[in-house]
């Protein structure tokens, strides 16, 4: 297959060496060689800070640079975080882009699920549960459960785009959800869909368990349809 352009000479030198997940990469002083990049020292910063962006290089002070493990979730991340910073309402289309890849994947992820998954899905509902439950005259909203129950029902997919959609998905769900309003009995009953969605996955009825997803969307569309969406903060989105 013919190389891909990259528009960047880092990371085009990064494909064309064959650098492995975990592999050290020359130092910047190194990449300005004319043997390396050949390029100025001000260029691989620049490239270099892309790199990071994108989730592709880590640089760390006692080991240097190395090349990551690809995924998907750190460029859709900024993509998506960007936009919500300039036009938050546009986290309703990231909403039902996120609904339809669950959905066109459902079958598959939940072919996939092994019995100590659903034990932890299972725990993701009795911690949520505990934290709805008034504790001196206070309810705490479960979004980690709530991120942690959806993950964790595609774990086992292996294709990084679905993973990073998703994992974009969460990144940006609390930072804009906390800035609406909803009431305890809504709380309440997106987990009894939670619960009802893996009874129906562990008797093995995939496509009631997606029907159930589909009436829990459609909940959250209806009750938050009528909500302001308030600008979040550029520091909440980080």
């Amino acid at each position: 297959m013919a190389r891909l352009p990259l528009d960047s000479d880092l990371l085009d030198f990064i494909v064309k060496k064959g650098f492995q997940p975990g592999d050290r990469l020359p130092t910047i002083t190194e990449l300005q060689d004319p043997a390396q990049l050949g390029i100025s020292i001000s260029k691989v910063r620049e490239q270099l800070e892309v790199a990071r962006a994108l989730g592709v290089v880590e640089v760390r002070s006692k080991t240097g640079m190395k090349l990551r493990e690809y995924a998907f979730t750190p460029a859709i991340r900024l993509s998506l975080f960007y936009a919500l910073s300039i036009q938050p309402e546009l986290f309703e289309a990231f909403s039902a882009l996120r609904n339809h890849v669950e959905i066109a994947f459902w079958h598959e992820a939940c072919a996939l699920l092994t019995e100590e998954d659903k034990g932890s899905m299972r725990e993701c509902i009795r911690a949520a549960r505990e934290k709805l439950s008034p504790h001196n005259g206070h309810i705490h909203i479960p979004y980690e459960e709530h991120r942690a129950f959806h993950l964790g029902m595609f774990k086992h997919l292996e294709n990084p785009f679905v993973g990073g959609i998703l994992e974009a998905y969460w990144d940006a769900y609390e930072a804009v959800e906390v800035s609406r309003y909803a009431d305890y009995a809504y709380h309440t009953k997106v987990w009894d869909y939670h619960e009802h969605i893996l009874d129906a996955i562990c008797d093995g009825d995939f496509e009631r368990a997606q029907e159930l997803f589909i009436e829990h969307i459609d909940l959250r569309q209806h009750t938050h349809s009528a909500m302001p969406v308030d600008s979040p903060s550029v520091a909440e989105l980080k």
